[in-house]
């Protein structure tokens, strides 16, 4: 890497769907472009949320001029929270976005720190090197952004989440005038969104989805609960016009839904949605009266509708004759938790309507219809695929290939690619890495801790509790501490824990029984070795021995 080097160095999202954190360089300077987090699958037990590890660009954090956020959806927006204390830099966004930001930073203690600023619509602003422009496209929340991004070496056109739809609900159409203008005035690079790469048509419009929910909670006279992202305005608003043609009162649950609405409604959007019922007071409706739109699309658990599955919620339970509509894509990892929840809802006697049995969901996401659409008008010398997975971004190269673009990189997160001078190459690859939201502690995602509760979860824990004098004598009788361990009858394992112990002590030398680590671990190696003979569980449950002197 050198100072006159264009680089694009993906830290998340390259290679993975969410986790979008890209960085562009020049004149060894840098820009961020989205800092967003994704869910946990049980590979982490106990976490919820991990984001990209940013340690490369917090090494340069002197050189971090401005972090861009392209919209408000999690996987683009999310760790800003939780990850900016490390980078401290000037924070751009559109309204809709700055709003979600706030309330976001508010609730983590951070909001009188970061200095956020407000974006127009189509703005311009520039730092250092780079010049950025907002450029409005339509996705499924308010102003989604493309960034036009104007370097001396070269222009680059970053897309963000986008598709080509002739009838948003929100906002207003692609503007192809203006896309076809900066086509025309050369770029350099596409970095482009590939999540939709399979579909070989266009990705449809959401209009299209509001007339068939419409048509979907017609067909019921029980009580619908829909769920969807709390974040897709977009289908929040096709949700509610549903609920209107048929004469249903809207009840919203989830903290995060709630806020959204309230946020979108104070910029101008939402206007037609008709007023929202409590949820204490929904439940005196009639059912075939109301509509509950719910968070826990994904399965999340402290999500809304994972409440009610599990009986938890205050106000709402499952009950037959119920409808539960998935207004939503299956994110791939969350298919297990969500199929573990359709079923719980079925087994209470709720019907379950998923995209695979009516057209209730169309993605935020190009399909090749749309691909072909913006090559034609954007005109890159070089594509970059991102923002999917591997089969994806391999599929979206040979697209552009086949569509004649110049120059292709696949690249993947920690490739670290020089898009000017010369021809666009990988020059390098940084490190990368996934930090895990642990409760309010962020911890590495491959760290001891995760990796030690992995193993406890697979095979179990065994503590003992030895207390001994000066030299190295039992004084009491040691305790034992079974989690976890399957074991035929845990008081004869109990015992052959003992005697192991008993029998390890008297065979040490009397120079180790006075040292504590040496006696700890020989006591640890024998008790773990019972362990593991009685249960036949390779390699054994986490042992740990906790020994104490006493006068």
């Amino acid at each position: 890497m050198t100072s006159k080097d264009l680089l694009f160095v993906p830290l998340g999202g390259t290679g993975e769907i969410g986790m979008n954190l890209n960085l562009y360089g020049y004149n060894d300077r840098w820009i961020m472009i989205d800092l967003g987090i994704s869910f946990a699958d049980d590979h982490l037990p106990g976490i919820e949320v991990i984001m990209p590890d940013p340690a490369f660009i917090v090494e340069r954090r002197d050189k971090l001029q401005a972090l861009f956020v392209t919209h408000a959806h999690e996987d683009h927006a999310g760790a800003v929270a939780h990850l900016w204390p490390q980078l401290r830099c000037p924070v751009y966004a559109t309204p809709f976005t700055i709003a979600i930001l706030r309330a976001k930073l508010k609730e983590a203690g951070l909001l009188d720190q970061v200095p956020l600023h407000e974006v127009p619509l189509g703005g311009q602003v520039t730092v250092g090197d780079f010049t950025v422009d907002y450029v409005s496209l339509t996705h499924s929340i308010p102003e989604p952004n493309a960034l036009l991004i104007t370097t001396p070496v070269g222009k680059i056109f970053h897309t963000g989440d986008w598709k080509l739809d002739p009838g948003p609900v929100i906002g207003e159409p692609t503007d192809e005038l203006a896309l076809r203008a900066i086509g025309q005035s050369g770029i350099l690079a596409m970095i482009c969104d590939s999540t939709n790469v399979f579909n070989k048509q266009g990705s449809g419009s959401e209009t299209e989805v509001r007339d068939s929910l419409v048509d979907v909670v017609a067909g019921h006279k029980g009580r619908v609960i829909v769920t969807t992202f709390a974040s897709n305005v977009a289908r929040l608003d096709s949700i509610a016009a549903a609920a209107a043609a048929n004469g249903r009162h809207i009840c919203l649950l989830g903290r995060s839904l709630v806020r959204n609405v309230e946020i979108a409604r104070s910029l101008g959007y939402l206007q037609d949605m008709p007023p929202v019922v409590a949820e204490e007071d929904a439940g005196y409706l009639p059912k075939d009266k109301v509509l509950y739109i719910s968070t826990g699309c994904q399965g999340e658990p402290r999500a809304a509708l994972s409440r009610i599955v599990a009986g938890q919620h205050r106000h709402v339970s499952i009950s037959p004759g119920d409808v539960v509509v998935f207004s939503s894509k299956i994110i791939p990892g969350n298919d297990i938790s969500i199929g573990r929840m359709i079923n719980q809802l079925v087994k209470a006697g709720a019907e379950v309507i998923t995209e695979k049995d009516a057209f209730i969901h169309v993605s935020g996401h190009p399909g090749q219809g749309d691909l072909e659409q913006m090559y034609d008008w954007i005109k890159p010398q070089v594509a970059v695929p991102v923002h999917g997975e591997a089969r994806h971004l391999l599929k979206h190269a040979a697209f552009a290939r086949e569509w004649g673009v110049p120059q292709v990189i696949t690249a993947e997160n920690g490739s670290v690619v020089r898009l000017a001078p010369g021809p666009a190459k990988i020059i390098e690859v940084v490190d990368t890495g996934r930090l895990a939201l642990d409760g309010k502690v962020l911890v590495a995602a491959d760290g001891l801790e995760i990796a030690e509760r992995r193993r406890i979860m697979h095979h179990g824990y065994v503590g003992v509790a030895v207390a001994v004098d000066e030299n190295g004598e039992l004084v009491a009788d040691p305790c034992v501490d079974l989690q976890g361990v399957p074991a035929k009858d845990a008081d004869d394992l109990i015992d052959d824990i003992l005697d192991a112990v008993e029998d390890a002590i008297e065979r040490m030398s009397k120079a180790d029984r006075r040292k504590d680590d040496r006696m700890s671990e020989a006591l640890r190696v024998v008790v773990r070795r019972v362990a593991r003979d009685a249960t036949g569980k390779q390699p054994g449950p986490i042992t740990k021995v906790h020994l104490l002197r006493v006068d």
